[in-house]
């Protein structure tokens, strides 16, 4: 008998053991896709890997001319974001000039609420030349004031960015 509750008890034990490496297992599964979440994902698929750093994105704008575009990955924190419908937004560079984001098609919008946070952005940089309607328009959604707006009058350069993905760091 007492052989018996011997064997029973170290059944026992064994199996126990192997559920535990089991979930060690998930654990470290989990920890793994936890990391892979990090981000909130808007439009194409994509992903933060190979991202350049804001200071790399400015160097890669300075290179451009009116006309040339160049396909990209970069991370950087959101300076502004339009306040109506998340339709545009506009990312902090190291120098004085933020780059204003589109996205492809109008096809997806992001939170209003995203402001300083970390984003990673895909798709295609270019400089463009901003009407002056086209400004007042984005800083009525950015929430400036009258007195903000009309103080718009000429034409503006503009490092542009026309996103088919956006990550967004949780």
């Amino acid at each position: 008998m007492k052989i018996i509750i011997a064997l029973t008890l170290s059944v026992f034990t064994l199996i126990s053991c192997k559920n535990k490496d089991k979930d060690n297992l998930k654990k470290e599964e989990t920890k793994e896709v936890s990391k892979e979440m990090a981000y909130l994902s808007y439009g194409d698929e994509i992903s933060s890997e190979k991202s350049l750093s804001s200071a790399e994105m400015e160097l890669r704008y300075q290179g451009l001319k009116i006309g040339d575009t160049v396909e990209v990955n970069f991370k950087t924190n959101v300076n502004e974001v339009c306040k109506e419908k998340g339709c545009w937004m506009k990312l902090d560079l190291p120098g004085e000039e933020d780059v204003m984001v589109k996205f492809k098609d109008y096809g997806f919008f992001v939170p209003k609420d995203i402001d300083q946070k970390e984003v990673v952005v895909h798709g295609k940089a270019y400089l463009t030349e901003v009407s002056v309607e086209e400004q007042q328009h984005y800083a009525k959604d950015g929430g400036k004031t009258e007195e903000e707006i009309a103080a718009i009058d000429q034409p503006k350069r503009t490092l542009s960015f026309e996103a088919n993905g956006v990550l967004i760091k949780e």
